[in-house]
């Protein structure tokens, strides 16, 4: 953990098998860019939520034509970077593509070196493979890595729990290991396609640290009436988790958060099974959690080209 991060009232956890100790709220990033959110607003949202003891911080390269990363950047100056675990998320898909996509986040960040970088979005079967192919983003990633520009990988995805399988599948063959993998955990996510059920256990069995993101989705969820902010985060907490990402957009947000920490006590098996029978009926066809059943969320879907050329070897058997 960051020297000197520690705070009585945020809770902490390892990180699976790298040893590192997190905050088990994640500060996310696309919030901090949104029109709403002002730069002022989330330089104190960044600098204060670090004040109070959380320590992960989320970003990706693509959140609001980089201004997430930008103003991240900016909150992490003045000795703020040291008290922080820094990740960010990249689309590129070829090895070029990925590279370059590295260093764009370096210097918006303004950091010489990121301590997880994952791979955005996998949400498609063909994605691992692009990933992993001769000239794919993973050798940049671990080029990056050699260089210092970067110090754990992971992965990230929303779509479908069996993608996140075949990516921890292909990512063996290749005898890689991921550090962490980053999914959907929620109080409908158990009732339809869950990666509670399905990639969770995995995660688990090889001690790969678990991050939760899409608790609310955007405050999708609430709209069904069926739990409160508070339970979705304590939902959260209480699975297998090393981080619960959640956006933070005002200071009472932000309050939310740690008043979620401040009272999340461990749920015994009939606790939670008592969540999820409220939920069970809203969650049933996966109408809250349109990332899963729609294209909405899907920010590589809406600009194809963020993801690079497709692998050179595959270009070469079309037929000219």
């Amino acid at each position: 953990m960051p020297a000197n991060s520690q705070n009585s009232s945020m809770l902490y956890r390892e990180l699976g098998n790298t040893g590192e100790k997190v905050s088990v709220i994640g500060l996310g990033g696309w919030h901090l860019g949104l029109d709403k959110v002002d730069e002022q607003l989330s330089l104190k949202i960044i600098r204060s939520a670090i004040d109070r003891g959380i320590t992960f911080m989320d970003n990706s390269w693509d959140y609001n034509d980089g201004i997430s990363e930008k103003r991240m950047g900016k909150a992490l100056r003045d000795g703020y970077r040291e008290k922080v675990f820094l990740m960010t998320k990249i689309d590129g898909r070829s090895k070029q593509e990925a590279a370059k996509q590295i260093d764009e986040s370096l210097r918006r960040l303004q950091v010489d070196c990121i301590d997880l970088v994952q791979h955005h979005e996998i949400i498609r079967y063909e994605d691992p493979h692009r990933v992993f192919d001769e000239g794919g983003a993973n050798e940049a990633f671990i080029e990056a890595k050699e260089a210092g520009k970067l110090r754990y990988i992971g992965f990230t995805g929303h779509k479908d729990p069996q993608i996140h399988l075949h990516m921890l599948e292909v990512a063996a063959k290749q005898g890689f290991k991921f550090d962490t993998v980053q999914m959907p955990l929620n109080v409908m996510d158990a009732h339809y396609r869950s990666f509670a059920q399905l990639v969770v256990p995995e995660l688990v069995e090889q001690n790969i640290g678990i991050l939760a993101m899409k608790t609310m989705a955007n405050g999708i969820l609430l709209r069904s009436n069926t739990a409160t902010p508070i339970e979705c985060l304590h939902y959260a907490l209480n699975l297998p988790t090393s981080v619960v990402i959640t956006g933070i957009d005002s200071m009472e947000i932000l309050d939310q958060a740690f008043e979620a920490v401040r009272t999340f006590e461990s749920m015994d098996e009939k606790q939670v099974q008592s969540l999820l029978d409220k939920t069970a009926e809203a969650a049933a066809t996966g109408e809250f959690e349109p990332f899963k059943t729609s294209s909405i969320f899907d920010s590589t879907a809406q600009n194809p080209q963020w993801l690079g050329e497709e692998p050179q070897r595959l270009q070469q058997l079309m037929p000219q």
